[in-house]
């Protein structure tokens, strides 16, 4: 019984962990806001205070926010995982993207697989409204790597795993750091990513972890020949 509390105080931590991170990443909580008070919380939560205190620890761990003595909560006004601020700007962008995947691969190959044996209702609808707002974008856009992160947080979420939560948050920045491509490549990337969903919506773990290998292996190769294109 205690294993089975302990669980569940983890599994509303780490939700509310991600909730307060997307919103933050959206713009929703911005830079120098104050967070909701721990009781506010609590009333529209229906979680404990450990579970509050908890989370906003991890949140503060992860540089999001900061805690004032006295006066509450705030996002820290830095740049956030979610930003992508001129990582196809600077010099050696797309040697940098390609080292990335490389770290992808063996991030969220098996975050998909896992994602696929435990993900909720709730959490495919979820990934499925995230996976249509990233489809809608053209690859040029300037919202295209936020809305794709997006879809990949929600697959990681999927994991119950703080850890795979956790690197996806934290190093969002880095983690999704792509040149941008041409906008024909839209068709495939979207191909790509139903995939990965269509596997992970009917629970096919090897055929979730087989889709995303292959979206990632095909992404290196568009950002390889952007960067061919670049340098001749």
């Amino acid at each position: 019984m205690e294993r089975v509390t302990t669980d569940r105080r983890l599994s509303m931590t780490q939700q509310l962990v991600v909730d307060l991170t997307q919103q933050i990443l959206a713009g929703e909580l911005p830079a120098g806001s104050k967070l909701p008070t721990e009781q506010v919380i609590i009333k529209e939560r229906g979680v404990s205070r450990t579970v509050v205190r908890e989370a906003m620890s991890r949140l503060q761990a992860e540089g999001l926010v900061e805690t004032r003595h006295g006066i509450g909560t705030f996002v820290v006004d830095t740049a956030r995982p979610g930003d992508f601020q001129g990582s196809k700007h600077v010099k050696g962008g797309a040697y940098d993207a390609l080292a990335v995947i490389e770290l992808r691969l063996s991030l969220e190959v098996e975050a998909a697989g896992i994602a696929a044996q435990r993900a909720t209702p709730e959490q495919l609808l979820a990934m499925r409204e995230a996976l249509d707002v990233a489809n809608a974008l053209d690859p040029t856009d300037d919202d295209s790597a936020r809305a794709d992160f997006e879809f990949h947080l929600q697959i990681a979420q999927c994991t119950g795993n703080s850890f795979f939560i956790d690197a996806m948050t934290h190093v969002g920045n880095t983690l999704l750091a792509v040149v941008q491509v041409k906008s024909e490549n839209r068709t495939l990337a979207v191909r790509e990513r139903e995939q990965v969903y269509a596997a992970l919506a009917r629970r096919d773990a090897e055929a979730a972890r087989a889709s995303m290998r292959l979206h990632l292996i095909n992404m290196q190769q568009r950002v390889r020949g952007v960067s061919e294109l670049t340098t001749q």
